[in-house]
């Protein structure tokens, strides 16, 4: 059995094919979202080869660099079985309808939309960024980077009490999303400096070097920004071991060891799907496409800096 799915074919090419359901209950595709930063880096055939298996969505079919199947954001409607009826959300890539064990579907809480739920697996990554940093009450916090995930961890970040959140964007049109999420807006060459903690989302080599002379003495600089293929060059010298910085990543693909012992993913994606129960992160969905359309539409999506989350509807 297959249904119409979405597949990376080669280097800016995609093109609907038939994917496997697989097996399981089954569900009827709603919704799903682009997540453009790793998207990108899959169409364009950039996944290094040594991070082919680590980098696999969990329901992929084929293998990197093409043919692939991709994808990780797909909230549908369950058409059978305990949970007939409800809206879930799965690690899935883009395609009609599909398959999966019960224990791989999580419900949506009855506060939030099926139509905002496709930003789960960017909520999920940026709780675990902001587990990464460190980042505490009262903190001077700079998000470098006013992309989707940024503006995410920014948006938990504002939560903390007392904290001063900065969201670095060269993009003036993201001050008004920043503003809107409990945050200050500033273009590179006006951020603040001596910040508690830094955060890098741009996956720029600019970002990088731009987090390693806002971070205070002794801060931390968590990377989360994921380049692929490509080689970073950083100032190490300067002020850079003085200071005494750290540079530290952080990856959605593990519970932070400091969690571990307690957090399961389950758990994990069920605190993401509760933290999107908030009206203002619909200005994060930047455009919507019809599935029929994606073919043709998928490459500029992917291409335009004014994407954040692009959601497909079925």
């Amino acid at each position: 059995m297959s249904a119409p799915a979405l597949w990376c074919i080669g280097p800016g090419e995609v093109q609907t094919r038939p994917g496997a359901m697989g097996e399981g209950v089954h569900v009827r595709t709603l919704f799903s979202g682009i997540s453009r930063g790793t998207e990108r880096l899959v169409l364009s055939g950039r996944v290094p080869a040594s991070e082919h298996d680590r980098m696999r969505a969990p329901y992929q079919e084929g293998d990197f660099p093409f043919p692939v199947k991709y994808g990780y954001a797909a909230v549908g409607l369950v058409t059978e079985g305990a949970l007939q009826g409800r809206h879930v959300f799965a690690l899935h890539p883009h395609q009609t309808e599909f398959r999966l064990p019960e224990a791989a579907l999580t419900p949506l809480p009855q506060a939030l939309a099926p139509e905002r739920a496709v930003l789960a697996a960017n909520m999920e990554t940026a709780l675990t960024i902001l587990w990464d940093s460190g980042a505490g009450a009262g903190d001077r916090i700079a998000v470098i980077g006013g992309g989707l995930v940024g503006l995410l961890v920014a948006s938990l970040a504002a939560r903390l009490p007392g904290a001063d959140v900065t969201v670095v964007d060269p993009q003036a049109d993201r001050a008004p999303l920043a503003q809107a999420l409990g945050c200050a807006h500033a273009a590179p060459e006006d951020a603040p400096g001596d910040q508690d903690v830094v955060i890098h989302t741009s996956a720029t080599e600019a970002g990088l070097t731009l987090a390693l002379s806002l971070a205070g003495p002794q801060a931390q600089i968590t990377e989360a920004s994921w380049h692929g293929a490509a080689q970073i060059a950083l100032p190490l010298g300067g002020a850079f071991h003085s200071r005494r910085l750290q540079i530290v990543s952080s990856q959605v693909g593990t519970i932070p060891p400091d969690r571990a012992p307690r957090w399961t993913y389950r758990r994990r994606l069920a605190v993401a799907l509760d933290l999107l129960a908030d009206d203002r992160l619909d200005a994060l969905i930047s455009g919507e496409s019809d599935f029929t359309d994606l073919p043709s539409a998928y490459p500029g999506i992917l291409a335009d800096p004014g994407t954040l989350c692009h959601r497909i509807r079925y």
